[in-house]
């Protein structure tokens, strides 16, 4: 009897490993970017789920560094970054004889918004590169109210950050006074809350009741200006070697589907074939 019992656990013990197997390789890890992990990710995950119920996909957004530092940790099976990865980051896994790929997650255009209350409607690329390095501090000096300018940024992990010193203000630093908050929506709530303040957001983040963008340069964050915005960019997926199983799926269907490209523009984003008919056409 004692033997028929050991053999009985010892076959549910085995059973529950090869669960618990099953499970974990349908396990999917997404890390990184707040812009894409804070809105889109969790709607595609939720649409893709219907018909794909046994994978579990979990998303953890912190900002585009950690996409990478979590490939590198082999704790992530797809990083989210707003911005492309650094040389220094591709050494990373060169060194461990391996590549990181990239899939254009959308494209994105950076609004410069401020509270309802500014009278200020339009910014040039100079003043709001002096706005944001320290040069500029009053909103008198471009054409607002007398007011000393609170800025609000991103924090130095996120990929915005940088997106935002390369596009606007010729990669110099941020001023001193720059309050830095973990998020798009951090930084909404900031600019609502205080007529003085300005920040920046994705342009799923974009539309407000107590902030309004900017145009900048004379063009507005609309997605019909995506070619002629100074301040547009692509969002990425990355990967460690090109995706299979799972992930592979996920990623092709997050990429080239009509169902996810309809969630990427319900958000506030520019799916893909969108933004480069719009920039083709502009070139043309």
């Amino acid at each position: 009897m004692k033997l028929k019992s050991l053999k009985t656990v010892a076959s549910a013990i085995s059973a529950s490993l090869a669960l618990m197997s099953s499970v974990s390789a349908e396990l999917i890890e997404i890390k990184g970017s707040d812009t894409l992990g804070a809105k889109l990710v969790p709607q595609l995950k939720a649409e893709y789920l219907k018909s794909n119920p046994k994978v579990t996909i979990d998303i953890l957004a912190q900002g585009s560094g950690h996409a990478f530092s979590n490939l590198a940790n082999d704790t992530a099976d797809i990083g989210m970054s707003s911005r492309e990865v650094k040389s220094t980051e591709e050494d990373t896994f060169a060194k461990k004889g391996q590549k990181l790929v990239e899939h254009v997650a959308a494209y994105d255009m950076i609004a410069v918004i401020v509270n309802e209350n500014n009278p200020v409607k339009k910014l040039t690329l100079a003043q709001i590169e002096g706005i944001f390095t320290g040069s500029i501090t009053d909103w008198s000096e471009v054409g607002g109210k007398a007011g000393s300018i609170s800025v609000y940024t991103r924090n130095t992990s996120s990929g915005t950050y940088k997106s935002f010193s390369k596009l606007a203000m010729s990669k110099k630093d941020y001023g001193d006074k720059c309050q830095q908050l973990e998020g798009n929506q951090p930084i909404c709530t900031e600019v609502s809350k205080n007529v003085n303040g300005i920040g920046y957001v994705g342009l799923a983040y974009a539309e407000g009741s107590l902030y309004k963008t900017v145009k900048v340069d004379g063009v507005s964050a609309k997605i019909s200006k995506i070619a002629k915005y100074p301040l547009a960019r692509k969002l990425y997926y990355y990967t460690v070697g090109e995706p299979k199983g799972e992930a592979a799926k996920l990623l092709t269907w997050m990429t080239t589907s009509d169902a996810a490209s309809k969630i990427v523009s319900d958000i506030g984003f520019v799916p893909t074939p969108i933004a480069e008919a719009a920039i083709k056409k502009d070139t043309e």
